[in-house]
């Protein structure tokens, strides 16, 4: 049997590394494949054979110009896919037109299932925005080309279904919580260290669109919702962690500027992968993130969290993984600088409390929602 998995990988995106490694692993644990029969479509050949043991070909082939990327990446690629027993289209925030080109990519791998016949699946991404004609004529296309699909949250089902995607359409866990990790940390009496992630919210160097005006609204509202939690714990100390490096890093010494109490702060300054990210943060009591797999990063290092939702699909997630107390919107932080405090503030107050219930959150989870494996072996091989 051989599998192939496309999605946003070898992208230096932590995020759907971490996708990347939790699909392999229900693989392996649910069909009978090794690594080696994987073929990962992916934009750093090597560095995803050499971390996961699967084999690689490239997301697409490239040219001068999109029409002739998207063409040349057909012919290459139909033989590759034609050998495939199924290929899984997975992961992340893949199916949306916030940056134009998504639907062209991954409506490659649409028009290839349909050409080649081989079975495919939508396997746990986040569906949205979608709001082009273009985006949502190739997003259904994709969907459509699917015997299987399955969304990490309910919002997506429901975008997929308002753009007229007839299919029945199952919500699963994010593949991300089925990461392995038995590695966790003993925490502090009290929560002291603080790991935190800031997505480049609205800067033109990593968003679609630039606008100063949020970004300085939200890395103010940041430093100062940090700072009011330094003035309350004296022995705090945070962590800045990115899962994109350099853009989240490049922001969070933004933020640290802004900060009174950078002495207490550190930023680091590299590219870690997504095995050192969720290490590092095992090492904190509580993490504050709006990346949101540095969230779910967390709950399977058994790490407290609050989230910071910059988008819907965080929000959504939260509710599912029920951690909805604990998660505020990005405009709330933007502008009230006192917003992050309270939260923190009761979960440190029933810290015991806290700690028992994160202990437990990462196991119930995978342990009781679907994982949507039981339809992948439903699915007939060509």
């Amino acid at each position: 049997m051989k599998i192939g998995i496309v999605g946003n990988y070898g992208n230096d995106n932590q995020g759907d590394e971490s996708i990347l490694e939790g699909i392999i692993t229900q693989l392996e644990n649910s069909l009978p494949i090794e690594r080696k029969d994987i073929l990962v479509f992916s934009n750093n050949l090597e560095q995803t054979r050499q971390r996961y043991g699967t084999d690689a070909a490239p997301l697409f082939i490239e040219r001068k110009t999109d029409p002739m990327k998207f063409f040349a990446t057909i012919f290459h690629h139909r033989k590759i896919v034609r050998s495939l027993d199924l290929l899984i289209i997975g992961g992340g925030g893949i199916l949306m037109d916030l940056y134009k080109s998504n639907p062209f990519v991954f409506g490659i791998y649409g028009l290839l299932v349909r050409m080649t016949r081989v079975p495919a699946a939508i396997f746990g991404p986040g569906v949205g925005p979608i709001e082009t004609f273009i985006g949502k004529k190739f997003i259904k296309m994709i969907a459509n080309s699917a015997q299987v699909i399955t969304v990490r949250d309910q919002q997506s089902k429901q975008m997929l279904q308002d753009i007229g995607v007839k299919k029945s359409i199952h919500v699963i866990m994010d593949p991300a919580f089925y990461l392995p990790f038995n590695e966790e940390q003993k925490k502090n009496e009290k929560p002291l260290k603080i790991g935190v992630t800031a997505i480049t919210y609205f800067h033109g160097s990593y968003w679609p669109t630039h606008d100063e005006k949020k970004y300085n609204a939200y890395i103010e509202g940041m430093a100062k919702n940090l700072d009011q939690i330094m003035d309350k714990e004296p022995d705090a100390k945070i962590q800045f962690f990115a899962t994109k490096h350099p853009y989240d890093t490049n922001t969070t010494k933004d933020i640290r500027e802004l900060k009174e109490h950078k002495d207490r702060t550190i930023v680091c300054d590299r590219m870690l992968t997504h095995r050192e990210i969720i290490e590092l943060i095992s090492r904190q009591d509580i993490v504050i993130g709006t990346r949101l797999h540095s969230l779910i990063l967390s709950i399977v290092a058994k790490t407290p969290i609050i989230a910071v939702g910059y988008h819907d699909k965080v929000m959504d997630v939260m509710k599912a993984a029920q951690c909805e107390d604990n998660t505020l919107t990005i405009k709330q932080v933007s502008e009230d600088p006192k917003c992050i405090l309270p939260i923190f503030e009761q979960m440190a107050h029933n810290w015991e409390n806290t700690l028992m219930k994160f202990n437990k959150l990462g196991d119930q989870i995978t342990q009781e929602s679907p994982n949507g494996m039981d339809l992948i072996k439903t699915i007939k091989s060509k």
